[in-house]
């Protein structure tokens, strides 16, 4: 156990995890020259299409240091603040954290962010300034910003570039000097603490955990503490770049279980793996449940693909759990799901893996978050979605979430962020400069002023430098609508959303301009409106495909065209009764992108 350090990698989006955590792979010889390409351990297509992390990745690495073999078990997590919950669940199996900064940037809001998840786990940070190679590096004014976040010293910040290799080795032994060896009990009952899991179609479900007490052996009797089902260890190992089969893990260990468990309902992320003959105590501590910001509702494009959206979402569920679901139904989209994401991005990604994994086809109605209802009999309810919400007359108040955002940026976009922020109903809490030019401010704003395209905004006012970050704090009253979009008279609910009073006509006018580009021309008038209750704020008519029937009367009296007309007038009256409007699945998303 003396001879095993378990760490992991934080920083913010972009600062070089992904290439130092190769380089580290590279120097202790655990990939093969053939096998090494940039990004080893992003093994998703979608993370290499778009150069971020979105998934924890834990690997073995074997290194002998002073004539000692060590085995370090290295999670490179995400950066991006919606797959925070990969970056908890990463510090959990760990006794120490790489902090790295990228010598171009300095610190940034979400390198703050993930060092505090890490400082409350008692984890040994050690600092790395990363891009050394840079000509633009300024590595003594990222010195002094590290210094006075962590309170470190000068000689403790290792100075590396994960494009040449430089401090690699100043890393690994650093790694074992400073990060503690696990503590545990290997005498004790087994005590493994479930981390993460991948459904595999040939071998079932595959469990990663970290044994905190005694150990596992091929064959062993084993049951999960949430669900209390029992199976047999038919497969234990480590995590190389593929699975290393082992005849034991140990206390400290880091490893994986094949049992041919089917079912996704009987892993749960946070678990504690025990014998079946000697249990242990309890359940370990430590993991929160995770807390989803923005909800949306995702439904299968054909009704019949339902079951298989189903097994698609439980098995996403088990390498994602911080996605969440329940059924429920629409009156326009038929049978689907209520889902709660940590993030617009979260979203766009599930999306997109359940088309790319699963073959699903889906549509995404417009994003949300939950609201607090209280109604005139004093009942408390939670409305996940605006046709949730229940008659305006029987309700007293509606409270939305807050949020605390943190934006880093230079000075030069001070003005320009504030608008932004000031624009969103935030209101400053306080500013104070980091540097001479670098600014941190704090808002509290509301969280739904933020799940459309705040994020976007905010990088292309600060040309890319302003990082943001930020923690639900509290729900407060606010002057809530319910903003319905009608298609020739009908509610298309899937549309509709709770919006602050002072933006409803401002945003209706936008939706409705934005379907009518995007709704295909019918053989009848298609009337867009934007409705709160009964009253009609905005209009837009998408006008008819019309064949000229007149074209045919060549001079002649005017009542000869007129009566052409008249008949086919009443042609277009009958069609719009019995026809019915399409919404294309574009539709839907663009209205994520008002602008």
């Amino acid at each position: 156990m003396e001879n095993i350090r378990n760490f992991c990698i934080i920083a913010h989006i972009d600062h070089g995890k992904s290439t130092l955590a190769d380089r580290l792979l590279e120097f202790t010889g655990t990939v093969s020259p053939k096998d090494l390409q940039a990004q080893v351990l992003d093994d998703m297509d979608l993370e290499r299409e778009r150069g971020i992390t979105i998934k924890s990745h834990a690997i073995n690495m074997d290194y002998v240091y002073n004539n000692k073999e060590y085995s370090l078990n290295l999670i490179d997590t995400p950066g991006h603040v919606d797959f925070s919950y990969e970056v908890s669940r990463s510090i959990a199996a760990c006794e120490g954290a790489l902090l790295i900064v990228d010598a171009t940037q300095g610190i940034q809001a979400q390198t703050i962010s993930n060092l505090y998840l890490a400082i409350e786990s008692d984890l040994e940070i050690i600092p790395v300034m990363n891009k050394m190679d840079l000509a633009n590096a300024m590595p003594e004014e990222v010195e002094e910003q590290i210094i006075e976040l962590i309170g470190c010293d000068v000689d403790d910040i290792i100075r590396a570039s994960g494009k040449t290799g430089e401090g690699v080795e100043e890393i690994l032994s650093n790694i074992i000097d400073k990060v503690p060896h696990p503590v545990g009990d290997s005498k004790a009952p087994l005590q493994g603490l479930v981390f993460d899991s991948v459904y595999n179609s040939f071998r079932g479900i595959i469990v990663y955990f970290k044994v905190v007490n005694g150990e596992i052996r091929k064959g062993d009797k084993v049951k999960f503490f949430a669900t209390e089902k029992e199976y047999s260890a038919d497969e234990i190992g480590v995590l190389k770049l593929k699975q290393d089969p082992r005849k034991v893990l140990k206390t400290g260990d880091v490893g994986y279980i094949i049992s041919g468990i089917k079912t996704s309902k009987e892993v749960k992320v946070g678990d504690t793996i025990t014998h079946v003959e000697r249990p242990c105590d309890g359940i370990i501590d430590g993991f929160e449940e995770v807390k989803p910001m923005v909800f949306a509702g995702i439904y299968p494009i054909d009704a019949e693909d339902y079951e298989d959206l189903r097994a698609s979402m439980e098995k996403l569920h088990l390498n994602d759990a911080s996605l969440t679901w329940e059924p429920e139904s629409s009156v326009a989209l038929g049978f689907g799901f209520r889902c709660g994401f940590l993030g617009l991005l979260h979203m766009e990604i599930i999306q997109e893996r359940l088309d790319r994994e699963f073959n699903m086809n889906v549509i995404t109605t417009v994003p949300n978050v939950s609201y607090k209802v209280k109604t005139k009999k004093g009942e408390l309810m939670d409305v996940h979605n605006p046709s949730g919400l229940p008659d305006m007359a029987i309700i007293d108040v509606i409270e939305e979430p807050y949020i605390k955002a943190q934006i880093i940026t230079k000075s030069d976009y001070i003005g320009q962020v504030m608008n932004l922020c000031l624009d969103k109903r935030g209101i400053l809490q306080n500013q104070n400069y980091l540097s001479a030019n670098r600014v941190e401010l704090n808002f509290e704003m509301p969280l739904a002023e933020i799940v459309f395209d705040f994020y976007d905004k905010l990088k292309s006012i600060s040309k890319g430098y302003a990082s943001f970050d930020y923690y639900q704090t509290e729900y407060r009253a606010a002057k809530l609508i319910r903003l319905e979009i009608l298609l020739n008279g009908e509610k298309v609910d899937a549309l509709s959303t709770l919006i602050h009073f002072d933006n409803a006509y401002t945003f209706g006018k936008r939706m409705c301009e934005k379907l009518k580009d995007l709704i295909p021309r019918q053989q009848f008038d298609i009337a867009i409106q934007a409705a709160i209750g009964a009253k009609i704020i905005s209009r837009e008519t998408v006008k008819a495909v019309r064949k000229d029937v007149t074209a045919k009367c060549y001079g002649g009296d005017i009542t000869r065209k007129r009566k052409l007309l008249e008949k086919q007038k009443k042609g277009k009256k009958r069609m719009k009764q019995i026809g019915n409007v399409e919404v294309p699945q574009k539709a839907f998303l663009a209205v994520l992108k008002l602008d």
